[in-house]
């Protein structure tokens, strides 16, 4: 009898998706800044590395328990969401307490910088390109990509919560693939 393991998705493929791509991104931006732009031995340096890595891990974590257990995945896709949200409020407390400006939601370079940050998730492109930036410029970029990758999130999780309530969870895959697996012995009888 052959066996028939179709009950547990093959799933995990993160490199896949955006959310990961970004992520990616916005790690390789916090690395660069927060070893560039915060003194030796700060401890924003370990929490920004530690947030933006964590975000990434999660997604990464989240696709691959997703075979198995979609609430494991959606609970750490929301670690994700919270790791970027904290990464954020550092890149927007260095530019409150440096008295520099914060790109606004209409300014002219917000909206180029989201349009850019939207349709590019090639982390090479933002390793290159921060390294031309001034700072507030870097901590602008980050925080676009950020609430961009708060959004995207967001909708990752709606999905997957939809595919639950469609398809259910690992049980009932388990209890569809007995019952196909039993019909066909049920009709040779």
């Amino acid at each position: 009898m052959e066996r028939d393991d179709s009950f547990i998705p093959q799933y995990g493929h993160y490199e896949n998706l955006i959310t990961y791509k970004k992520a990616v991104c916005i790690y390789d931006i916090s690395f660069y800044f927060a070893q560039n732009y915060f003194s030796r031995g700060d401890r924003t340096v370990d929490q920004m590395v530690q947030a933006a890595r964590s975000g990434k891990q999660n997604i990464v974590e989240g696709c691959a328990a997703s075979a198995t257990s979609r609430e494991t995945e959606i609970k750490l896709l929301n670690v994700a969401k919270a790791s970027f949200k904290e990464l954020k409020e550092d890149f927007e407390d260095y530019l409150r307490v440096r008295n520099l400006s914060r790109w606004t939601q209409g300014s002219e370079k917000f909206e180029t910088t989201r349009k850019i940050c939207a349709k590019n998730n090639d982390p090479a492109y933002y390793r290159s390109a921060i390294q031309l930036r001034e700072p507030a410029t870097i901590a602008n970029i980050a925080i676009i990509m950020l609430e961009q990758e708060d959004y995207l999130l967001f909708k990752q999780i709606e999905a997957t919560k939809k595919a639950f309530l469609e398809k259910g969870g690992i049980r009932e895959e388990m209890t569809r693939a007995r019952l196909k697996a039993r019909t066909p012995a049920r009709n040779g009888q």
